[in-house]
């Protein structure tokens, strides 16, 4: 293990990014060392990076641990280039993020001055400013070029016959050619509204214009290749009430269809009936939530998938009954098996990852509560499986078995304190049947679910 990042205080103590775990304590005792979390650093740079949208619209993000902002025409509030990225530094320093800055008239300079120091001529910049690959940057340290100046006084058409695409990068970082960015622009949310010249009276008209709203977000949804999963409908009434509908689905989709079947759900499963009152003037549709959904070729003789059948059946019961009433089971945070499950909303995903196709389950898909006890144990040896065992009163013999599995209690739960693990085993009798068992103590045998 290696330290990929240090703070200030590492750095003074002499500790680089590169060096060992274990080097690094023996420096520094004191040395207080976290995992990466790679995942959390990219969200916290997409944060940073739509927070920088009050300076320019044009910002991009240049994972791991940088951004560049085109503020081309945007320096007018600031007064100039440093003002801007003063007051950008003074913001992340006040959010806990360390940051440096450069400007330059490309990305790649602005970059290597942020990263290599604000030198007034980009000339005198390390080779390494240029980022290219790390067998390049030794072999050109190694030829005797220490700067970018001394790169530079070198013909082009040779570093790019040697090097490939160095001379492209040299020519960006000496601001001669400017790629330019591309901007992270967030999408606006999908939405469609439908504003009436006189206000209709029936709620079956409004539908039927919502039903219109539901096509016109699909295509849009489709040409981002997204799906909806929340759709929220509202009906703006001429005396300024406005009437609010919301379904949910458990799956990405974009099918007007099976949008609208869940809004007439919705409409049907309301305790009181929706009032036009003098009329509707607006109506307005937002999908809320939106997630990815790629398209999908079948052929014409495809069967239907049971699975959105499945999907499509929760999801009108949600509608009508509600999404708290349609429960499934999931994975609990506990390794005790009778702790392991808890019910979840159905439209949930589940979290686990399924067993490889045609391999027996490790544990069975229900348990006896609470486990029974089993009679008349009889083993070959202290620790090991059950040859012969009698529950309700009926003799197995073992012919197969697997184990064991020693689950022990949650000691940091103050309830499950001093207990006492368990040795679970897989058994199979003469007939083919297959038990769970598991024994607690010396001899103490108890049978906790029958596989299938």
């Amino acid at each position: 293990m290696r330290l990929t990042a240090v703070g200030r205080a590492a750095l003074q103590a002499g500790l680089t990014p590169g060096l060992t775990l274990a080097d690094a304590r023996a420096r520094a005792p004191a040395l207080h060392a976290v995992e990466r979390d790679r995942a959390a650093e990219a969200r916290l740079l997409g944060r940073i990076v739509a927070g920088c949208a009050r300076y320019t619209p044009a910002v991009a993000a240049e994972p791991p641990d940088g951004l560049v902002l085109d503020a081309t025409g945007c320096l007018e509030p600031w007064g100039d280039a440093t003002a801007l990225a003063d007051d950008l530094l003074d913001r992340l320093a006040a959010g806990g993020v360390a940051a440096r800055a450069g400007h330059g008239g490309t990305p790649q300079a602005a970059r290597a001055r942020a990263r290599f120091g604000d030198a007034p001529d980009l000339r005198d910049l390390p080779v390494a400013a240029l980022e290219a690959a790390p067998d390049v940057t030794t072999a050109l340290r190694r030829a005797g070029l220490r700067t970018v100046g001394d790169l530079a006084r070198r013909p082009r058409a040779l570093l790019a016959a040697r090097f490939g695409d160095l001379a492209l990068r040299l020519a960006r970082l000496l601001e001669e050619e400017d790629p330019r960015i591309t901007p992270a622009r967030t999408a606006p949310p999908v939405a469609a509204s439908r504003r009436f010249a006189e206000p209709i009276g029936r709620v079956e008209d409004a539908f039927a214009v919502l039903r219109d709203l539901v096509a016109e977000a699909a295509v849009t949804l489709a040409e981002r290749q997204q799906g909806g999963r929340l759709f929220a409908a509202r009906l703006f009434r001429s005396d300024g009430h406005v009437a609010a509908l919301r379904v949910a689905t458990g799956r990405p989709t974009r099918d007007p269809a099976l949008v609208m079947r869940l809004f007439d759900e919705r409409l049907a499963a309301l305790a009181d009936p929706l009032d036009p009152g003098f009329g509707f003037d607006a109506v307005r549709l937002d999908v809320a939530r939106a997630e990815p959904l790629a398209p999908a070729q079948e052929g014409l003789d495809a069967p239907a998938d049971d699975r959105e059948a499945l999907g499509d059946l929760l999801d009108r019961l949600a509608t009508r009954l509600g999404p708290a009433r349609i429960r499934r089971l999931g994975p609990g945070d506990s390794h005790i098996p009778e702790c392991a499950e808890e019910v979840l909303p159905a439209g949930t995903a589940p979290a686990w990852q399924p067993a490889g196709e045609g391999e027996p389950p490790l544990r069975p898909l229900r348990l006896l509560h609470p486990p029974e006890p089993v009679e008349a144990v009889l083993f070959e040896t202290p620790d090991g499986p059950p040859a012969r065992f009698r529950w309700a009163g009926i003799d197995f013999r073992v012919v197969h078995e697997e184990g064991p599995e020693r689950i022990a209690a949650e000691w940091w739960r103050r309830r499950d304190r001093g207990g006492q693990p368990r040795d679970y085993f897989r058994v199979e009798d003469e007939a083919g049947r297959r038990f769970w068992l598991f024994r607690r103590g010396q001899a103490a045998w108890f049978l906790h679910g029958l596989f299938a």
